[in-house]
């Protein structure tokens, strides 16, 4: 029997690249935190087109399409699924809708697990939410309709005792302050993925495993940006990192670090998506106050009252003025040079 023991992430070794964007990751995560709190609605309004790609992106990646308007439209619940895809879709963002709404409530454990995997299912004639029967594959689709093996899991008559087993290590790791959760998170999934506990829908599953998993973590960046997506768009590199570390799993001397690296790029690459489209909805959409905090708040370098209003051209000067005084008296910004010459910068966190 595969045991699981996530006690290595104590002295894990990694490369300079891979502690830079772990890094990168949490200063993002912070700042979103902050700007969620200045800016509900502009956050707000990305969330519906991200689970639209979500639900896109997760099944995608396993060969499940169909139009971008019906797809639109089932998400919307607008029109009745039909045929296999579509059910699989509807299923697809039942489960979803589950995870971003209730995250919170769903403990980590092999009810929930079944329970979301009985969710994802519920539209199709598959039975939703029970182990495997007999022994599965882990494989992609080709374009040609080939599949190409990529792992063969344990077995079914494994696989109960193994889920059991795998919720107990992720608790106990859980509960290990010296772990990283984002480091904790891929290994989970690169484990669930391996065990393959269900006949089908696996891939899927790993993905709303993710989800959840990081908003309990208090990464929320899946609300905004879609996390399958990005995963879809980077399909190759996503097979890859699976391979490499799939391979000697039976036998527990399996590599976690090319799966953890892919993971964690693929989570920087949404952070900074999620830092892009801010930028871009604020500076196109906002209101003038949002507008001129954006502004500051957000500059490398400190920013004179000329330059506001250089790149600011719509806005009076009293108002960048109000706005100024206002973020210095909270705190938020500070003064540099006096007279003419001030500028000003974000205060430091």
């Amino acid at each position: 029997m595969r045991r699981f023991d996530y006690s290595f992430l104590h002295d894990i070794s990694v490369d300079i690249d891979l502690v830079s964007s772990v890094m990168n990751i949490e200063r993002l995560r912070e700042r979103d935190r902050n700007r969620i709190e200045r800016f509900p609605k502009t956050y707000f309004g990305m969330m519906d087109a991200a689970k639209i790609q979500s639900v896109f992106g997760s099944n995608a990646i396993e060969g499940i399409i169909t139009t971008d308007g019906r797809l639109k439209d089932i998400c919307e619940r607008k029109v009745k699924p039909v045929g296999h895809d579509e059910l699989a879709i509807a299923g697809y963002r039942d489960a979803l809708d589950l995870v971003h709404t209730s995250f919170k409530d769903l403990p980590i454990d092999t009810q929930t697990i079944r329970s979301l995997h009985r969710i994802m299912m519920s539209y199709t004639d598959e039975d939703g939410g029970e182990w495997k029967d007999h022994d599965n594959i882990i494989g992609q689709r080709l374009s040609d309709g080939r599949i190409v093996v990529h792992f063969r899991p344990l077995s079914a008559e494994e696989t109960p005792d193994a889920m059991e087993q795998l919720i107990l290590a992720y608790r106990e790791a859980d509960q290990d302050p010296t772990i990283l959760d984002i480091l904790l998170i891929p290994c989970f999934i690169l484990d669930f993925l391996s065990i393959h506990p269900f006949m089908d829908g696996n891939g899927r599953m790993s993905r709303l495993l993710t989800l959840l998993l990081m908003y309990k973590k208090g990464y929320d960046v899946g609300k905004y940006v879609s996390i399958e997506q990005m995963i879809y768009k980077n399909r190759p590199d996503y097979y890859d990192s699976l391979t490499s570390s799939s391979k000697d799993w039976i036998e527990g001397r399996n590599d976690y670090i090319p799966f953890i690296r892919n993971f964690i790029g693929t989570i920087f690459l949404c952070y900074k998506e999620l830092d892009r489209r801010f930028a871009k909805s604020v500076g196109t959409k906002g209101n003038k106050t949002d507008r001129i905090e954006y502004a500051v708040m957000n500059s490398l370098l400190p920013i004179s009252k000329k330059e506001l209003c250089q790149n600011l051209p719509d806005i009076s000067e009293a108002m960048i003025v109000n706005v100024l005084g206002r973020l210095i008296q909270e705190g938020r910004i500070k003064k540099v040079g006096a007279g003419p010459s001030t500028r000003y910068i974000r205060s430091e966190e």
